[in-house]
This record gives C-alpha cells, structure tokens and sequence, in this order.
C-alpha cells in the first residue's frame, strides 16, 4: 500500500474521534466566542465568526496537529481599546493588518518570538490579562454597568459593586446578579466533578442550556416574562442568512494615525505570543508528542485573521482551553478543529434565536472564571517560589501592564529581567561581550550516537534561541547530554524549557540529561530557578501528617517499606496507555515491597495545560509480572464507554463470559492475545471484585479505582485486590 493511500486510511479511521471532539469542543467555543466578543464590545456573533474562520482556515493549511484556535482571552483588552478609539469598521481594518503582520512573521520563520520573553514576564503579562477580564467583567456578572479610567479602578470597585448587589430593590437586576454568580458556581464547582458522563458537556454549555431553560420556564409554565432586565440579555444576534447577506463595512481612512497602528501592533504581539505558548503547550499534550510548524501555522493565522476581520470576526488565534479539551477527547489531526467550526455553524443556523435568551451576566461568569485562572494565587505563589528575582520582573510586568498597556508591560519586564541578570552577575561585560557570540557547540558522539551540546558564557532568554536550534534537530528518542560546565549563568527561562525538553525526551523513550551545574546554584531550591556560581546554602525541613503515620504503620503490617518524599522518577508510568496525554508531577506516600515487585503510591498529576490545567491526586498500584502479557486496559462498562465504542475504540468480547461483556469495558491492541489472556479464571475474578481500572503495558499492571487519594482502608483493600490479581494472571 502506497504511504498516501495509507495516510488516507489512517485518516479515515480516526474521523469518528476527531468529529466527537470537535463536537465537544464546539460546546465550549459557542458560549466563549459570544462572552469575549461582548466583553471586547463587538457584536456578539463577530466571536463566533472568528472560531469559524480559524477552524476552517487553519485546519487546512496549518501547521499544527490537535490544537483549536478562535478568538483568544489575552485579546480581549487590545480589542476593546480598538474599538472604543477607533470605532467597529475601523476596529475590523486593525484586525486585517495584524492578520497581514501575523502572516509576515510566518513567512520571515519568526515564529521562535516567543523565546526571546523571560518567562516571568510572560506569565506577568498573563496575569495582568487575567486581572483585566475579571475587573472588567465581574461587574457586569452582577448587573452592575460601570465606567472607570483602568483596570485598577475596576478592581478596587468590586467591592462596591458585591454591595451594592446584596442591596438590589429591582426584581430584573436581582435575577440578573443571580444568573451570574450561579454561573460564576457552576464553572468554579463543575471541574471538582469527576464524572465521565457530566464531563461530555463542558461547564459553558451547561450554563447556556440551564440560561435557556431558565427562559422558557417562565416563558411557557409561569406564563410570564423573563425577569431578568432586558438590560443584561444578549442581543444583536442576527440569523445566518443575515450574517451573509449583511457584510460589514471595512473602513481604512485611520491608516494614518498612531491609534490605528498602536492597535495593530499590540494585536499583533499578543495574538502571536499567545498562539506560539498555547502551540508549544498543546505539543506537550499531543500523545504522539508531533511536533507543530510553528511558522506554517503562523501563517494560517493570519490568513484567518484575515478573513475573519473582511466577515466581522475577530482575530484568530491558537487557544490553549479549547485545545486541551480537544486532546482529552482523543483527538488526533487538524480535522477536528474543522469540525468544531462545523458544529458552530449548525448551531448558528439552527439555534441563533434561542441564544437571545442567555443572560449577559452568566455569560460574563465564564469571563471572570477564566481571568481568574489566568491571575490565580497558585500561579502567583508558584512565581515566587522560583525565587525573589522572579517575583519582581513579574510584578513589574503585571503593575505597568495594568497601569500603562500590554507592549510597555511585556518590554518592561524585558528590560527589568535583563537588568536584574546584569546585578545578580555583577557584570554587564558577560552579557554585552558574548550575547552575538556562537555559545553552542553541539555533535554526535560516534562509539554511542549519543548527542552533546556543551553551552558556554551564558544561557538565558536573550540566546536561548541557539540552543534551542539544536535540540530541536536531534529525535526525541535519542539521548542527550547538556553540559553547562562552561556557562557563568543560566535563566529561569532555560530552566524551565529545559525540563520540557526532559519531559518530551522520555515520553519518546530519549533521555536527557543536564550535566555540569554541580558549582551552579541559586537562592531557591526550586528545580527551575536560575543558576550561577555563587552558593546558597539551602535547609529543607519535613514532618509527617497523621495519614502519613498511618500508611507507615499498614507497611510495617504488610511487610513494605515506606517512603514519604515526593519521588520525580516515574518514567515507569510512561508506557501505561492512561498517561499518554497527561504529565506527572510526582509521586510520595509510596508503600514498596522489599523484592520491588508491587508498590501503591499517591500520585498528582495533571490534565491541559496554562489554564486549562487541572491538577489531580490519586492512589495507584503498581505490579512488575514475571511473564509478558498481553497489552490491555480494563474499566467498567458505560454510555462513554459505548461512544467511545462509535470512535473506533473496540470493546473485546469475552467468549461465554457475556454477563463479563456487558459489565466491563476490555481494550487491547491484539485482540487475539487478549482474549487468550481471559480464561474462565481471570474472568471470574473480574466479575466477582470489586471494579478497578486495570490496565497492563505488557510487563507490569497498574490498577487504581477513583480519581482521588484512597482512604487508609481503601489502601489496605487495594493492596489486596493488587496480591490476589497478580497470583491468578501470573498462573
């Protein structure tokens, strides 16, 4: 068979995945595209245009794999400004001209932009856009209109505004701050669900379909109006044959002024870096660990920007929450980004009336939820646990940000990083004397065809591009040896990118290996803080909680050794089919026993990425078999699981055994080998225990029951489940 043909085929039988997450995804973009649009002061539906256009445009010709683009959150400030200075028509030639600028940088293979920001600065300028959704938004969450000079204003308002809510005396508006903070609920409680069947709808949707529920309620049972002020509904949402017939004017005649092109440029900026993060986040989820085009997809953004600001959407650009969604439902081409802008236009077609009657304030919930996420503590406390250096470059970028705009925001953190580098080193010579110079030297070693790369001088944001370069050209599953012994300095960027290199390498059975920070260190003893020679000496301090002194006292009664400290070595987990698009954190609490041969720890690991991110702990077992099996997994029978049957996912059935049949959910790559693993004693032992995922890489078994850490008790019965499935299939 020919490799087109065969592609073609590859294609064809991944369809009904990519479809079904396309569908879902299209769940999360409707209500997102409509609530950014409102919150940039566009019409409603120019949010929706733009998810339309990208999907379309950068599903095919784009360079990405799984990755969903349409209007983006950090835009919505730019956007807003343009509009409110420039006017909607001239807001849309902005838009095009940045589609233009966008499309440029793909064509000039600038798409390594992004590594020339310090990270801190970029998580500064992420922030501060949080802080700029919420201040803005969360007012009109709670039926409360107002206007204030910036951002900081807005924030210091909130207060005001939760008191003046509390003393509501109008029926329309107490139902409408009603409608937000539920919905602000809704999207706060709904990821702590973990239910496989409510998870198939996202929380956005659930907050529409309970919105137009909410209105047809009264509509047709209490005969009466909505309550909610016709204020805080949607409105300006014209049916699809408007949308084509009615195009929007374009207006080009504020080409000449500074407004116009301050807009374009900070459009520009913005939507590329938030495209290239979320792109190179989104690879760090792709199963197949495919890397994108960055530059190719740079240009099909553009392209779609374009379109999008002729049609009256807004720019397009690569989104890291509707990705991960993507992902997480099996997605696995640009295919399903196709068919995510399909389901919007059905949904458009069929449904543009009922989306009238979703209040303003529910859909400005999703808005303050989502900036929360952008500028949450945790993302705060992690920043400055890094180290002190990096708390101040990203406080600087975050207050000059709010205080001035996104460019002066970025280039302050640029120059203040930069600045601090130069104290922290004590000399400027080192930078200024060898920022043009070569500093990586990279070859192959001939006796292993291991890769070397020795860096000298420094190493930080500003030449991280070279090293980059070549890690970029060696295979993920080679390994590599980085040798900082000749490098002065080393950034927190580098840190950082470096230990997603490491991640990359050993998910494709690489390894990467950092050398030569043995006279390295820093004020903080966190694994991605900067490096140089100066040594701080560090004191770690630990205690044990009462579980903690539980499950030590269950591994002296099973016989196990038991270790509390986290444990970053869980390479072993990599080829387990449940982790190909999740990351593990660690693991600790691990309970072992003395041969190696079983072992059930707590595990945090997580799902998305930026934020989309969700963090999760769990108990899990972990078995070494003395024979090799068959490849399989293991879980309970359900309405997903059958969906998932609809997607090319196959259910193994079990000859004789059909009450097993129906209970359970049995997957493998050889379905043969499978089914003469399952004999009537296997079997019987499944059907006759307690429920437990339980899945096999061929030479070891991982089993666990609830997305959850288990109780002392459940340890003890998962230690026992684990001891007698191991004796009946090592039979």
């Amino acid at each position: 068979m020919s490799p087109k043909r065969n592609k073609l085929n590859v294609f064809l039988k991944a369809l009904p995945k990519n479809i079904f997450a396309g569908f879902v995804v299209s769940l999360i973009a409707l209500p997102l595209g409509l609530g950014l649009a409102m919150a940039s002061e566009a019409p409603p539906i120019s949010g929706v245009i733009a998810a339309v256009i990208g999907g379309i445009i950068v599903s095919i010709f784009g360079g990405s794999n799984v990755t969903i683009t349409g209007p983006g959150n950090g835009l919505v400030d730019v956007l807003l400004v343009a509009v409110t200075t420039l006017g909607l028509e001239s807001a849309y030639a902005a838009i095009i001209c940045s589609g233009i600028f966008l499309a440029v940088l793909g064509f000039l293979r600038l798409g390594k932009l992004a590594d020339f920001f310090p990270s801190s600065a970029i998580q500064g300028m992420l922030a501060a856009i949080g802080l700029i959704i919420l201040g803005k938004q969360f007012h009109i969450m709670l039926a409360h209109k107002i206007k204030r000079a910036d951002t900081i204003d807005y924030l210091i308002e909130i207060p005001y505004t939760i008191n003046d809510a509390i003393h509501y005396d109008k029926t329309g508006l107490i139902y409408a701050a009603a409608a937000g903070v539920l919905s602000l609920i809704i999207m706060v409680l709904y990821p702590k669900i973990r239910n496989k069947y409510l998870q198939l709808i996202p929380a956005p949707m659930w907050i529409v379909i309970f919105s137009i529920g909410f209105s047809y309620y009264f509509e047709f049972i209490a005969h009466q109006a909505n309550p909610i002020s016709s204020v805080y509904m949607i409105s300006g949402i014209p049916e699809f044959k408007a949308i084509i017939a009615q195009l929007p004017t374009v207006n080009f005649s504020k080409a000449g002024t500074f407004p116009f092109w301050s807009s374009v440029l900070a459009l520009t900026l913005i939507a590329s870096i938030e495209s290239l993060l979320s792109i190179k986040a989104v690879d760090k989820l792709d199963p197949e660990k495919r890397r994108s085009n960055v530059n190719l997809d740079l240009k099909a953004l553009g392209l779609a920007t374009i379109g999008s600001g002729f049609l009256g959407g807004l720019n397009v650009v690569t989104v890291i929450a509707r990705s991960s969604v993507n992902v997480n439902n099996n997605a696995t081409n640009r295919s399903s980004n196709f068919f995510h802008a399909t389901f919007l236009v059905i949904f458009i077609v069929l449904f543009s009336t009922q989306l009238t009657r979703i209040p303003l304030p529910a859909l400005m919930a999703i808005l303050v939820y989502t900036g929360y996420k952008l500028a949450s503590p945790s993302t705060i406390k992690r920043i400055f646990s890094i180290g002190k250096e990096q708390a101040i470059i990203f406080l600087v970028t975050l207050i000059i940000t709010l205080k001035i705009g996104l460019i002066s925001g970025i280039l302050s953190g640029v120059i203040v990083t930069f600045l601090i580098h130069i104290i922290i080193n004590k000399s400027a010579s080192l930078f200024f004397r060898n920022v043009l110079k070569p500093n990586v030297l990279m070859y192959q070693e001939q006796d292993n065809g291991n890769y070397y790369v020795s860096i000298k001088h420094f190493c930080s944001f500003l030449n991280f591009y070279r090293l980059k370069e070549k890690l970029d050209a060696v295979p993920e599953n080679r390994d590599v040896i980085i040798d900082f012994s000749l490098c002065e300095f080393v950034d927190h960027t580098v840190m950082e990118n470096l230990n997603n290199y490491r991640d990359l390498f050993i998910k494709r059975d690489g390894n990467f290996d950092v050398i030569g920070l043995d006279l390295h260190n820093s004020d903080s003893k966190h694994p991605f803080a900067l490096r140089r020679l100066l040594p701080v000496p560090g004191i770690i301090k630990s205690g044990r909680t009462k579980r903690q002194k539980t499950l030590e006292e269950i591994a002296k009664n099973f016989n196990l050794i038991y270790e509390s400290k986290n444990e970053k070595n869980t390479h072993f987990l990599n080829k387990f089919y449940f982790f190909r698009i999740k990351v593990v954190n660690h693991i600790y609490n691990k309970l072992t026993a003395k041969n190696g041969s079983i072992s059930i720890f707590d595990i945090e690991f997580s799902e998305g990425e930026l934020i989309a991110k969700e963090t999760i702990k769990t108990t899990m077992l972990f078995m070494t078999l003395e024979k090799t099996i068959p490849k399989f997994t293991l879980d309970r029978e359900g309405f997903l699981e059958k969906l998932y049957g609809f997607a090319s996912h196959k259910d193994i059935p079990i000859k004789e055994h059909s009450d097993f049949n129906k209970r359970f959910y049995l997957l493998g790559d050889n379905a043969t080998a499978v089914k003469s693993l399952f004999n009537t004693e296997i079997t019987h032992f499944f059907e006759s225990n307690p429920y437990y995922h339980v899945e096999s890489n061929g030479e070891c078994l991982l089993v666990f029951n609830k997305e959850r850490l288990a109780s002392t008790k459940e340890v003890k019965a998962l230690l026992d489940y684990g001891k007698r499935l191991k004796e009946v299939i090592s039979k």
